[in-house]
């Protein structure tokens, strides 16, 4: 593990980020603990899905740092119950395999970033403060509320609904019908769309912000020969009809 001693903080960080590490290597706990429990940073760490399900029941986190290799559950599994549970709680994946399976399927399940063992601490600070001020970004447009024909959306509830009925959309599924419906006629490709919402960590992935769009068409399209929400820019991308 590539922790460097006598780490800084920048003066710009955001104050008492509260996160939760999962991991059973004590070793690499430890020494994350050491550089991240600060001014800016109150870290709990566990060991098992048992430990970090409670404490996920019981505590607010402004992150969630998942190491995939648990002794009693993989970590993958667990970001998928955090993702099941509607959370919006950003999701951070651990592992010291770098398959490329594993990180398509992290960014499946709901993951918002991945970073492969071993690691430096630097990347580690640059990687959480990225993901921090990008879910506060979220957070300053949630006061929109857009509305387009049938299709209502809210972002401070994070709820979406068509005809009255509501949507049932995954935390990413919402967020790239969010950024879509707030700029109708504006053209996204996918690689805006995959560094918007999931962030650098995916960089390469284009193809999961497809499979993305197909899933939104399913649940909002009365004719996908014809979609009238969105719409596809043949060559560009993607954007919200007008």
């Amino acid at each position: 593990m590539l922790l460097y001693p006598g780490a800084y903080f920048p003066d710009n960080f955001i104050f008492m980020q509260n996160i939760l590490l999962v991991e059973d290597d004590q070793e690499i706990a430890s020494l994350i603990k050491l550089h991240l429990d600060s001014s800016q940073y109150r870290l709990t760490c566990c060991s098992t899905s048992k430990d970090a399900f409670s404490n996920i029941q019981t505590s607010t986190f402004n992150l969630v740092m998942l190491d995939i290799g648990l002794p009693d559950c993989n970590g993958l599994e667990i970001c998928k119950e955090i993702r099941i549970n509607d959370s919006q709680t950003p999701v951070m994946m651990i592992t010291c395999n770098g398959e490329e399976s594993d990180k398509v399927l992290a960014l499946e399940l709901g993951a918002d970033d991945y970073i492969t063992k071993p690691f430096g601490i630097l990347e580690l600070l640059a990687r959480i403060k990225a993901i921090i001020r990008r879910t506060n970004q979220t957070g300053n447009k949630s006061h929109k509320q857009v509305t387009f024909g049938e299709l209502a959306i809210d972002a401070v509830k994070r709820k979406a609904s068509l005809g009255g009925k509501r949507l049932e959309l995954t935390v990413k599924e919402f967020d790239v019908l969010f950024v879509l419906a707030s700029n109708p006629g504006k053209t996204f490709t996918r690689k805006e769309l995959l560094e918007q919402i999931w962030g650098f960590a995916f960089a390469g992935y284009e193809h999961t912000v497809t499979s993305h769009i197909n899933r939104l068409r399913l649940k909002l399209e009365k004719d996908l020969n014809h979609p009238q929400y969105i719409l596809t820019a043949w060559g560009s991308g993607y954007r919200f009809t007008e």
